[in-house]
Order: structure tokens, then sequence, then C-alpha cells
């Protein structure tokens, strides 16, 4: 299968059937993120276990298919993660983004992975980076500032 149409293969997969995108019970983090230049919104939750990993992640909210689909990859990919761990990743999904990443990084983003060809798409760049900016933000709040 080309890389493009794998590409898109994911992509649709995350945004018609999103395994996050759901109102989350008492979040630990709850933080809302908006791309002002084409009005994608969400609503980013997490829940941290007592052992400080993220032991859930959901949002709500609206936007096109790159936007909904990445923030439904992180997700995925940062549940069983501590703080530091999504943050790191993060970290990585921006180097991604801006083409400066190792193979052995891209791999840790697993399916999230699929989007490094948006970094050629500097109109979606935005979108895909939504949840990702969501996440670094709210994982650098205070606990008592929900």
């Amino acid at each position: 299968m080309e890389t493009k149409e794998l590409y898109r293969e994911i992509l649709n997969e995350h945004n018609i059937n999103p395994s996050h995108k759901q109102n989350m019970n008492e979040p630990t983090f709850c933080l809302e993120g908006v791309n002002p230049s084409c009005g994608d919104q969400i609503t980013l939750q997490m829940k941290l276990g007592d052992d400080g990993k993220i032991i859930d992640a959901s949002f709500t909210g609206s936007g096109c298919a790159v936007s909904q689909a990445s923030v439904d990859m992180m997700a995925d990919v940062v549940i069983g993660k501590t703080k530091e761990e999504a943050l790191e990743l993060a970290d990585i999904f921006d180097r991604m983004i801006k083409g400066t990443v190792s193979q052995e990084e891209l791999e840790q983003l697993d399916e999230a992975a699929a989007l490094q060809d948006v970094s050629h798409m500097p109109s979606r760049v935005k979108c895909a980076m939504l949840g990702w900016r969501t996440m670094k933000e709210m994982l650098g709040l205070p606990l008592d500032s929900k």
C-alpha cells in the first residue's frame, strides 16, 4: 500500500470512528484548545491514576478531519504514559512536523506518525498540532487549576 493511501486510511478511520471522542467523568485535567485560523476547537480531558500515569484521555469538539484524527491518535499513544512521557511524545510529534525527528523517535508515535506528511501541507500543520499543543499546555498546569 502506498504511503499516501495508508495516511488517508488511518486518518479517515480516526476521524470517522474516533475511539476517544466522548465526555469524561471527573477528569484530572481539562482544557479547551482552539485553532483560530480555521475554527477547529476541542476540549481535551485526561485522568491520572495514583501512579501518575494517564489512565484515560478523551476529547469533544469539532473541526476538520486532520484535527479530529490527530487528537484521537494522540489519546491512543499517551494512555499508559506519565505526564513527562506524554510531553516528550508531544515534543517528538512537533519535531516530526518540523522534519527533525529520527526514525526511532517516529516509531514511538505509533499511528500518529501517519501525519508526518502534514509537514508538506502548511495549512494543515496547525490542525494536526491542535490536540498536542493543548495537551502540552494542559499538562503544564498545576492539578488544582482543572
